[in-house]
């Protein structure tokens, strides 16, 4: 198995995993929707993994890697916003809706337990860090 970094983590697996859950969701929005609610959610759920990855890089810095995942988790809650705001419209189904809606609960639930002991996180050799 080879070292991938940030792309190692649980984390940030489930979030990629569920920010193309909803890319393919949001191809179904209407055309109308393209750049508000679709441009809105899909920014937002991309988001919370691009802060995993940058906060990851920079964990030498706890404070830093706490911020990051800070970020992501505002991201995590906006997108959970967005998509009330597709199953109100009609845009996601009610199952689906639940379904990533636990997603980002369990990755809300990760990046907590993350920021509460950054320590886990950090290289234990300077050399090894990436």
């Amino acid at each position: 198995m080879s070292f991938q970094g940030y792309k190692d983590l649980k984390v940030y697996q489930k979030a990629y995993k569920a920010a193309m859950e909803i890319y393919s969701e949001t191809k179904k929005f209407p055309k109308e929707e393209i750049y508000s609610l679709t441009d809105q959610i899909r920014r937002s759920s991309r988001s919370v993994c691009t802060n995993i990855g940058e906060g990851y890089r920079k964990r030498i810095y706890p404070k830093h890697f706490v911020s990051k995942l800070s970020d992501s988790d505002g991201e995590c809650a906006e997108t959970m916003i967005h998509l009330d705001f597709a199953k109100d419209c009609g845009y996601i189904k009610e199952e689906k809706y639940k379904e990533l809606i636990e997603e980002y609960l369990q990755i809300g639930k990760m990046l907590g337990s993350m920021m509460v002991s950054p320590e886990k996180f950090t290289p234990k050799n300077i050399q090894n860090f990436n």
